[in-house]
């Protein structure tokens, strides 16, 4: 016949066994919650900032230039031209030029350029428009370059067109995962002043951690890849390094 402290004693055991078991099953069941609410978190980010970015995220000596309105003819020299100089740049791009020009795109993505979202087919003035007109314009395009670009391509930016940003279309833009993006020197090449004219305000507003509004697309840029051209050279000799808008 069993002691009775004995049988006493393993059922003490078996509890208390039991009970430890119960902790560490409960400890790996949050660990793993933990780990997959970490992973989940790594896999969306955090949302980008409704502020308007207007500097280089290196700072410094930097500077940061971006393309509007293309990819359109001008597209592929600007291309070989940054190439030259080993320079970054980003393309603020429009929906249906992005959807007509596929093969630029991929090719701007390859070169190691960025994209921005610069709206389906750029109304002007933006903020005027209701507001689901603001949501199309914003998230389609962004769709159409993604498109265009092929699998795993990242857009990180909105430009509003003509930098008409507003505090509706500046957070339609935050969640659709795009940071609203601006600039600080204007050079106008948009309105063709002429290639010494682009160079001179290129020159006096810049300052370090600047960023450059150029256009690739929207119209004849010769003007733009010639003073593109005399810019580069011009830039590295002041010392200036490379680099893109803050995120």
């Amino acid at each position: 016949m069993p002691n009775p402290d004995s049988v006493r004693l393993l059922r003490r055991v078996v509890v208390g066994c039991t009970i430890a078991v119960s902790f560490a099953l409960a400890g790996i069941s949050t660990s793993a919650s933990a780990a997959s609410d970490n992973s989940a978190h790594a896999t969306h980010g955090k949302a980008p900032s409704a502020s308007i970015a207007y500097s280089t995220a290196a700072g410094g000596r930097t500077v940061a230039l971006t393309f509007d309105d293309g990819p359109g003819t001008a597209t592929g020299q600007i291309l070989d031209l940054l190439a030259q100089y080993h320079a970054k740049a980003t393309f603020c791009q429009v929906g249906t030029q992005a959807a007509a020009n596929p093969a630029l795109v991929k090719r701007i993505i390859a070169d190691g350029h960025l994209l921005c979202d610069h709206t389906v087919d750029h109304p002007q003035p933006m903020r005027t428009l209701p507001h689901d007109r603001q949501v199309h314009e914003i998230t389609a395009a962004k769709d159409m370059i993604s498109k265009a670009g092929g699998p795993g391509t990242r857009i990180r930016w909105f430009r509003a067109p003509g930098g008409d940003f507003s505090p509706d279309n500046r957070q339609i833009a935050v969640q659709a995962g795009l940071r609203p993006l601006g600039w600080t020197v204007d050079t106008r090449d948009w309105s063709r002043p002429g290639v010494a004219s682009i160079l001179a305000t290129a020159k006096q507003e810049l300052r370090p951690g600047g960023i450059i509004l150029m256009h690739d697309g929207g119209g004849d840029r010769s003007q733009t890849v010639a003073a593109l051209r005399q810019l580069l050279p011009w830039l590295t000799g002041q010392g200036y390094t490379f680099s893109l808008p803050t995120s």
